[in-house]
């Protein structure tokens, strides 16, 4: 019984079994489309719920889009205005003829203040010749770079034509030396003394009105052998003389067998003179010297001295005592020695003369002596004043009037470092006095029409009128603005004083001389002539300065 009661049951538990087993797979199916299904909301849900990119970064893309845009747009631009004005500076237009009825004007010099006059001057108005031995203009303050290779010679050369073809009327520019000035006949006698000569090499031009502006030569103070031993920095030749003779002490020090002694003579380098020349020649030949020099002579480098020899108390008399102390400081670090209260007795062909504060004489070995202290009168200059004897009685040079009148000859105008003054004999003095003379002769051509015009009236009515225009014609006095002054001091470094809202603000250091930079650049002036300046800085800061010598 128990035997059949166990066969009835196993189809139960079978069924059981399986009904369990349904139930078990129902429940799995429902929970794995539960959670499929719960899956795919979650996932819908996350990804419907997924943050945007984030604004910054499209704000930043539409940034550079636009930055690079603008900065297409300027090169573009740029160099457009820099092809048109390049352009437009080699390709001068025509000129109108002389013209008979017209004043001559004659400009004697290519200076500072004769290039200024030239660049203001409405030549429509006059009948202009230029006179000088050079036919360029020089930008001196930067003679120094030149003396050490830093620049090109040409880089701060402008010809005198380049100024005076874009002129309105034509100008006659004479390569020529002007031997004498007549203020009585009113004429200048010229001649050419050039290697290459024609059949004619000397004439006389008169003029109506002179504008002297033929600078002065370097003083000696008559020390014996500064002529004949030592090197000058006032003209090119100068300072390329210079760069030659600097760099055969160099290579004569190289030569094999030189005696310790002899190397330290001809490496020694004394320069004279501590104004701004002088201190800025000492600052460009330590950069030689460490940025150069040691890299193509390392035998000789440690063996080259700077001695900069000022007889005055200080150096840089013009600057103000923390300049001075800050450049003493610089020179200091860089071993540049400074010999104040010192004079030169003489120069010889291998060895300097001087004179410290204690009163004794020292024979100095040097390889080279620079000569760049003060400024004396041309031979012209002081023959003009022996022809006026009452009213030219200063030694230093031609006096004036208010107006740059020459004293003794109301026809000639006196401007530049040829003039005894007030003013420190600088190019910007001599710029300004240009400036105002370019002006000066607007307002004379002005008054000498109404003049003409005044022997020409038919009816008193019309010459009392020109007569009141004549009274309003007045010349102002001339006015020195002083900009303030710069210096380079080497170690790309450099020192300003400069007045700034009624009071003296002095700076010091490598953002100056960033600043020294871009005002010589702004100053230079023209286009080529900053594209020459700034291309030799970029030149010398990549390669180097050239050490080959001619």
């Amino acid at each position: 019984m128990q035997a059949a009661r166990r066969v009835r049951l196993m189809p139960t538990s079978r069924s059981l079994v399986r009904s369990h087993v349904h139930a078990q797979k129902h429940f799995l199916t429902a929970s794995t489309s539960r959670a499929q299904s719960g899956s795919v909301v979650s996932t819908g849900a996350a990804a419907s719920q997924t943050p945007p990119p984030p604004p910054s970064q499209g704000r930043w893309r539409q940034f550079l889009q636009t930055l690079g845009r603008v900065t297409l747009v300027t090169v573009i631009g740029a160099s457009a205005t820099f092809y048109y004005i390049a352009h437009k500076e080699k390709n001068p237009g025509p000129q109108l003829p002389f013209d008979p009825s017209k004043k001559t004007l004659v400009v004697l010099g290519s200076g500072w203040g004769a290039t200024s006059l030239l660049k203001g001057l409405d030549t429509s108005d006059y009948n202009t010749i230029v006179i000088s031995p050079k036919n360029f203009f020089l930008f001196t303050p930067l003679l120094p770079s030149v003396a050490v290779g830093t620049l090109n010679a040409r880089s701060i050369l402008q010809p005198t034509r380049y100024l005076t073809r874009h002129k309105e009327r034509q100008v006659l520019v004479i390569e020529a030396e002007a031997k004498e000035v007549d203020p009585v006949n009113k004429t200048v006698t010229l001649s050419d003394d050039s290697e290459i000569q024609g059949q004619i090499s000397s004439t006389t031009i008169p003029y109506d009105y002179l504008v002297y502006a033929v600078g002065a030569e370097t003083q000696t103070f008559g020390i014996p052998g500064v002529k004949e031993h030592a090197c000058f920095m006032k003209e090119l030749h100068d300072a390329e003389k210079m760069q030659r003779r600097f760099l055969d002490c160099v290579e004569s020090a190289a030569f094999p067998g030189q005696s310790d002694e002899e190397k330290d003579r001809l490496l020694h380098m004394v320069v004279v003179g501590g104004g701004p020349t002088g201190i800025e020649l000492s600052g460009e030949l330590r950069d030689f010297l460490e940025e150069d020099l040691k890299s193509w002579y390392p035998e000789l480098a440690s063996r080259i001295r700077i001695t900069l020899v000022e007889a005055l108390p200080n150096v840089l008399p013009s600057f103000s005592k923390e300049l001075i102390a800050y450049t003493e400081r610089t020179f200091k670090e860089s071993d540049i020695d400074i010999l104040t209260k010192t004079m030169v007795r003489k120069v010889n062909e291998k060895s300097v003369v001087l004179k410290g504060p204690d009163g004794v004489e020292r024979e100095v070995p040097c390889g080279m002596v620079v000569w760049a202290a003060g400024n004396t009168s041309r031979k012209i200059t002081r023959d003009l004043m022996a022809k006026l004897p009452e009213d030219q009685t200063n030694k230093r040079g031609i006096t004036f009037d208010d107006h740059l009148r020459m004293k003794g000859a109301r026809d000639i105008f006196a401007i530049g470092d040829c003039t005894a003054s007030s003013y420190a004999p600088t190019a910007q003095v001599a710029s300004q006095q240009g400036s105002y003379l370019s002006r000066v002769f607007k307002l004379l051509a002005k008054k000498d029409k109404l003049e003409a015009d005044l022997s020409h009236a038919e009816t008193s009515e019309e010459a009392e009128k020109l007569k009141k225009q004549i009274d309003k014609v007045k010349l102002k006095p001339f006015h020195y603005s002083h900009q303030g002054s710069l210096a380079y001091i080497g170690s790309d470094k450099a020192i300003a004083d400069l007045p700034i809202f009624g009071r003296e603000w002095t700076s010091g250091g490598v953002a100056t001389f960033m600043f020294w930079r871009s005002a010589y650049l702004s100053t230079l002036f023209s286009l080529r002539n900053r594209s020459l300046v700034a291309g030799d800085w970029i030149r010398v800061k990549l390669w180097g300065r050239d050490v080959s010598r001619e």
